[in-house]
Formats: structure tokens, sequence, C-alpha cells
């Protein structure tokens, strides 16, 4: 056996990505949604593929443009997600998606090898919207890989980039779901990062109005974290197939981490506390457990 084989991997299977169509029609019928779990490193990887591996789910790997910079580009979170899969022996379906893509961020992922994008256009006027949008989707039909649109900015910061919690127009929502977008984020309130007090909530009549716009495009709820599970629940029974997670992760990785060091564990010489695997180890095994939380709650558990 080779220096960097596992011993339980004798199988040979196939690391292929998928991308995200088959995953939402079947989502959408079943009335659950697949978790949208953004990667920021190794153990960010390594968590979100054992936590669906171990669970039979699918899920979906995201990355934002500021998270694959910091990871050395497109290209190398490509490979470190498609060879992971091969070292773990991942046969679940995985998607890895572009998160909030800029026009050239989404053509550069989906040259890399990513199978979905994000094009999110909702800072554009709505024609110019529609224009970027039809490219992305007839550039992603040439490698297979589906895509993602947005209408009402979300609430927020992603990336530096902030937003209101814009409500979408039900009537846009139509405009860019017949230009073939596999999967729609509509803004219905949600923001992204950790929600004020004074937070009103989801809006469940724009969000059942868009989905009587769009009936057969399956609906993304951004901002998964800190959204009431009874919301959460709500959103998927009226058409959400699909939900982004990233801050809550974050934070469970900063407590552990943070717990691990106030311990003073990192101080331990005679064990190598200070050794990164060892003082990483905590925060991947928070997030591990937060990503199977969450498919709990979206009903995707054992749905692989």
């Amino acid at each position: 056996m080779g220096l960097f084989s596992k011993k339980e991997n004798t199988k040979k299977t196939s690391t292929r990505l998928v991308n995200v169509k088959d995953m939402m029609a079947k989502a959408v019928a079943g009335k659950y949604a697949i978790a949208h779990i953004n990667t920021n490193n190794l153990e960010w990887t390594t968590a979100i593929l054992e936590a669906a591996q171990e669970t039979n789910s699918p899920v979906i790997i995201g990355v934002s443009e500021g998270a694959a910079k910091y990871q050395n580009g497109f290209k190398n979170v490509f490979d470190m997600v498609n060879n992971s899969m091969e070292y773990l022996n991942i046969t679940v379906p995985v998607a890895l998606h572009l998160d909030h893509g800029s026009y050239e961020g989404a053509k550069a992922a989906l040259e890399a090898g990513f199978s979905s994008v994000m094009f999110d256009g909702s800072a554009y006027p709505i024609e110019e919207n529609l224009q970027k949008t039809t490219e992305i989707v007839q550039l992603a039909a040439k490698y297979g890989a589906s895509v993602e649109a947005e209408v009402g900015a979300i609430g927020g910061e992603e990336d530096g980039v902030v937003g209101e919690g814009e409500k979408a127009d039900p009537n846009q929502c139509k405009e860019i779901a017949s230009l073939g977008v596999d999967i729609l984020a509509a803004g219905i309130g949600n923001i992204h990062g950790i929600y004020p007090k004074n937070w009103k909530g989801l809006d469940f009549k724009v969000l059942q109005a868009i989905k009587n716009e769009v009936p057969q495009t399956g609906l993304v709820l951004h901002g998964g974290t800190g959204i009431p599970d009874a919301q959460v629940k709500k959103a998927i029974s009226l058409g959400v197939c699909k939900v982004n997670v990233n801050t809550e992760c974050q934070l469970a990785f900063a407590e552990a981490t943070r717990k691990y060091i106030q311990e003073k564990k990192d101080l331990d010489t005679k064990k190598k506390g200070f050794d990164p695997r060892k003082l990483l180890k905590p925060g991947k095994e928070a997030i591990k457990a937060t990503v199977i939380g969450k498919m709990k709650l979206f009903g995707s558990l054992g749905k692989a």
C-alpha cells in the first residue's frame, strides 16, 4: 500500500462532480432542500464531504470569489474538492458551486471545472441582468453545468458587497427563470451574516407570489444562518429547494478553536498541541456537526 493511500479506500469510485439539476428536481418533488455549504479551506471541504457521505446526503459545496482567491484560485478549489472526493471515497452526489459570482467570475469558474455557478446580476438593471444571465446560461450548457440567478439583492454583506435585503419582483423572477436557469435566488427579506434583533423575518407572501410565477423553477434561500427553524421549514414547503449556510459554520469553527486555545491545549508540547492538524481539528469537527444538523433541518438526510 502506498504512503498516501488509506486502508478503507480499496474500491475505485467515480469522483465526477455533478450539476444541481437532478438534486433540485428530487428536492422539489420531495419537499426538502439541499444544503449549500461554503468552503473556506481544506478543513471545511473535508468536513462537508464527510458529513454528506456519513449521512448519505447530497450536498452542494459553495465558494465565493473572495474565498476562492484566498484558496489560490478556482482551479485549486476544484482540484481540492475533486481530489478529496477520491481520497475520501465519496459516493454521494456533490456539486461544486460558485456563490454570488460576477459575470467574469462565473466564466472563470466554469473554465476551471465547477459543475454549477451563480451569476449574481441583481445589482444590474433588469435588462442587463437578463442579457448577462442569458450568456452565462448558454456558456454553462457547453460545460454541462447548472446556473443560479438572482433577483432582488440579498441583504447583509458578502465579500464586501452590502445589500439591504430587497424583495424580488415576481414578474422579474419569471423573466429570469424563462432564460433557462436551473435555480433562482429571490430576495424575500433574507440577509447574509448575523441577523439583527429587529429583523422582520421572511416575507412568505412574496415567496408564494414568486413560486406562482415560476412553478417549475427551484428557489434558493440565501443567508440560512440565523433564520428560525420554523421559517426555514415553511420556506421549503413553499418551493425552496436549496439553502445556503456559511456564517454558522464560521462561528462554530471559531468557537471550537477558541475553546481549544483557552484550554491551553496548544501549549502542550509533549502532545504537540501546537500542530495545526490538532489545532484545527476541533473546528473541523464543529463544522461537520453543524452541516449534519442543517441537513436534518432541511430534510435531505439519506436522500442521496
